[in-house]
């Protein structure tokens, strides 16, 4: 992937603000052309820039409205095989691999307590799995965001970015 210069951030920016917003819409809020536009929105699906639409869907809407992570513990030799069972758990919606004590942080939802316990049994079924510690979601505090990053890029302050 190409680095993104300050008028990808800007357009990127301005996208973060108005998902909904057409090329055109875009191209005349930020005085470019609508080629232009077009050309970098293209690419950047192209590169995987921009993340996939199931990122944007909230899983309470869905009916799961706990959230917790679970720190997890995994033999070495066994690590794909253990990603590849937890890409197969329809309740995980995030897997990241971490250095240190915790190998992997696994973010899941749930229906209900029962269901996440049921969850929670799943995961230490899965051969590999040595321990698991869970730490239930009280509160997401800060989401995930990129546009503070983005109006840095474009050379603006953090509070434009909001």
């Amino acid at each position: 992937m190409t680095s993104l210069d300050a008028t990808d951030a800007r357009l990127l920016l301005e996208l973060t603000r108005t998902p909904r917003a057409t090329g055109v819409e875009l191209a005349q809020r930020l005085g470019l052309s609508r080629n232009t536009v077009q050309a970098r929105l293209a690419r950047w699906e192209a590169e995987g820039v921009l993340a996939s639409f199931d990122r944007r869907v909230d899983p309470v809407s869905l009916g799961y409205p706990l959230a917790a992570y679970v720190a997890t513990r995994v033999d070495q030799h066994r690590l794909d095989e253990v990603v590849d069972e937890l890409a197969q758990i329809p309740e995980v919606t995030e897997v990241y691999g971490l250095t240190g004590q915790i190998d992997l942080s696994v973010k899941v939802v749930a229906r209900d307590a029962d269901d996440l316990y049921r969850l929670a049994g799943r995961i230490l079924k899965i051969r590999g799995v040595e321990r698991t510690d869970m730490s239930l979601v009280m509160q997401d505090l800060v989401p995930q965001r990129t546009a503070p990053l983005l109006a840095r890029a474009a050379g603006r302050s953090g509070d434009e970015a909001t």
